[in-house]
């Protein structure tokens, strides 16, 4: 079957046509995925492994068994099912779900954030001579954002958003070195490889993601954890940046806090410097 042939088929007839190819392990999977259809849209490879007590080969498995190209393919199709199932909720206007989305990640995130981790990440990239920050997409304007908050108070970063151009700057990385991997998913490999290789010269490495079982996580010293739930028919979503700029934000405003003079007589020569910008 091809990648065309399985789009145009519903996912739930699709699995059920080939029901009786699976083996024991799939047909567990198969079971968790009917019963929890919903949750299954967000979580990562990693994770409904975990959840179902199998290796990430066999997910993988099931999925080309259906004629996916990977988990992330099947995935899409999953939204895309769920999408055309949903009916629109008339009572709310689209200005309310986005509103509602937004405060509920800020919330989520703030729950789901350890006050020790965030506190120890502040002090790793106050006292660091280098920091970098990596991020692909969406996921490296969070770095640009951050990038920007820091040169206020004086503190100078690198954001290398490009994938190649992130291998090759973790290859001069040292011991003194902090990296801020930004990476919603945990799982984009671009991140991962740049991060696997920076490990190598001992880099102190900070995640800010979704999932605390990923790829990612498995080659940091820190991760500090966003809400920012995203199928893939929503990638790219501004509620998801505005998890990581929530994050970003405690992050700058903490080491503003333990730069505090340095901090405030930078901003002061700032606002003099671009005075002259403005009529």
């Amino acid at each position: 079957m091809n990648h065309e042939e399985t789009t145009d088929a519903k996912l739930t007839m699709l699995m059920e046509q080939n029901k009786n190819t699976f083996t024991k392990s799939e047909q567990k999977l198969h079971q968790y995925i009917m019963e929890r259809f919903e949750d299954v849209l967000y979580q990562s490879l990693t994770e409904i492994s975990i959840e179902c007590k199998l290796g990430e080969a066999t997910v993988l498995r099931f999925c080309r068994k259906l004629g996916f190209k990977g988990y992330q393919d099947f995935k899409f199709a999953l939204a895309q099912e769920l999408s055309s199932l949903q009916k629109t909720n008339n009572e709310e206007t689209y200005i309310d779900k986005v509103r509602s989305n937004m405060t509920r990640v800020i919330e989520d995130t703030h729950e789901l954030l350890d006050p020790d981790s965030l506190q120890e990440a502040i002090e790793k990239i106050s006292n660091a001579d280098e920091v970098i920050a990596y991020g692909i997409s969406s996921s490296g304007i969070a770095g640009l954002d951050m990038q920007n908050r820091l040169m206020r108070i004086g503190k100078n970063i690198e954001v290398v958003t490009d994938s190649h151009n992130q291998v090759f700057r973790s290859v001069s990385v040292t011991r003194k070195t902090v990296i801020i991997a930004i990476s919603l998913t945990g799982s984009t490999k671009d991140i991962v490889d740049a991060v696997q290789e920076a490990k190598k010269n001992h880099a102190t490495v900070i995640a800010i993601t979704n999932y605390v079982k990923s790829p990612l996580t498995k080659y940091s010293d820190l991760a500090l954890l966003t809400s920012a739930k995203e199928n893939p028919l929503d990638s790219g979503s501004l509620v998801s940046k505005v998890s990581q700029l929530f994050v970003i934000d405690l992050l700058c405003t903490g080491i503003a806090m333990t730069q505090y003079g340095n901090a405030q007589q930078n901003k002061a020569f700032i606002a003099r410097a671009i005075s002259s910008k403005l009529y």
